[in-house]
């Protein structure tokens, strides 16, 4: 009819398509990688936030004004983080005296381990030593740079520390007014779907964060309470520093595994390096078993494979940061897949619902080739 006008869809070519697809791939990974600075304290406040919402919503029930409910949370919640830090310097601070002691021991045991590779691989002695001069040279000429990186890495950690209280304060007062923005992004007769993401999101974010929580203090507990039965030097404090990388998807475990072994082997024996890592072993097996699957993972459902992946890339994109935020932040991604019809294949993709390995999904039948005539 004449005055009216129908949508005209434009039908791309599959590589057209995919060309488009990896494209915008490509520039939000650029974005990413260039924006860390302002993206990363701002990811960060955002989830500290949900977690925290609760409990100023709880005062506000009370009838304390909202700018001092969110006063009082924040104030309680960085004095707890200010404790814990304290305790683990005090700890770092015992460790730093008896450093001298800890180099003596470690010189012993490195050259032990010479006279061992070169008894049992034939290897000349000078030529191992040769080798380690030479790691030893290039880490001093890498010095200043390792220094720039450690001030610049540092530095970025006090930036987000002091954004932090700001960034949260900011978004906890301001949240009607972003809950009003996100309505009108929508239609009304989507505000269900929306209503539901939103709250879905709301609850993973606070189980996963309430549930690492309880799994570091479970996991410092049973590696500093082993390490200190076992007789390694400063178990109180390797069991904390363990479960706080523990909190790095996989990556985390070895290097925490690491610590006390390298402790024991320097200022004890080869056997309490060895209970050291049994230790360990037994205590990740209690983890990603009992702890994970019953608090953490109850809400998280990402498989291993897609666990991994993202955690590498989070790694290469945010450092360690991104290794701690990519697992949630796939699974909101999970959340938004499993609601939009289209990306639905998507959030099954990265779930952990694994098909029934007799299902048959394609019919694969052999087919004659086609004769040219």
């Amino acid at each position: 009819m004449p005055g009216t006008s129908t949508p005209r869809y434009i039908l791309l070519p599959v590589y057209s398509k995919l060309a488009q697809i990896i494209l915008g791939i490509l520039g939000l990974f650029y974005i990413l990688y260039v924006g860390q600075d302002i993206l990363i304290p701002l990811v960060f406040s955002f989830i500290f936030s949900i977690l925290l919402n609760p409990a100023v919503n709880y005062l506000g029930a009370k009838g304390l004004n909202r700018v001092l409910s969110i006063s009082i949370v924040l104030l309680i919640s960085f004095l707890t983080i200010i404790g814990i830090v304290y305790f683990i310097g005090m700890q770092c601070a015992l460790f730093a005296d008896s450093l001298p002691e800890f180099e003596k021991h470690f010189t012993v045991l490195l050259n032990d381990a010479i006279h061992w590779v070169s008894t049992s691989f034939n290897i000349p002695r000078t030529a191992i030593e040769g080798w380690i001069d030479k790691l030893k040279k290039d880490g001093i000429s890498n010095g200043p740079a390792m220094i720039g990186q450690t001030l610049g890495t540092i530095s970025g950690v006090l930036a987000v520390v002091f954004l932090l209280p700001v960034y949260m304060f900011t978004i906890l007062y301001y949240k009607p007014l972003l809950m009003e923005f996100i309505a009108e992004l929508f239609p009304k007769k989507e505000h269900v779907m929306v209503a539901e993401v939103l709250m879905e999101t709301k609850g993973l974010i606070q189980s996963y964060l309430a549930g690492l929580l309880i799994e570091m203090v479970l996991v410092a507990a049973m590696n500093s309470g082993g390490l200190m039965i076992i007789g390694i030097k400063y178990g109180l404090l390797l069991g904390i520093l363990g479960a706080i990388l523990n909190v790095i998807p996989y990556i985390g475990g070895i290097i925490a595994i690491a610590l006390p072994v390298l402790m024991a082997l320097a200022t004890g024996n080869p056997s309490q390096a060895i209970w050291a890592c049994a230790l360990y072993l037994f205590v990740q097996f209690i983890d990603n078993n009992i702890i994970v699957t019953k608090i953490v993972a109850s809400k998280v459902k990402i498989n291993a494979l897609i666990s991994v992946v993202v955690v590498l890339i989070g790694g290469a994109l945010w450092g360690v940061s991104g290794m701690f935020l990519s697992i949630p932040l796939t699974a909101l991604a999970k959340v938004v897949f499993d609601r939009v019809v289209p990306l639905k294949p998507f959030g099954f993709l990265l779930g952990d619902n694994q098909p029934d390995v007799t299902k048959e999904i394609f019919r694969f039948k052999k087919t004659k080739p086609v004769s040219k005539t």
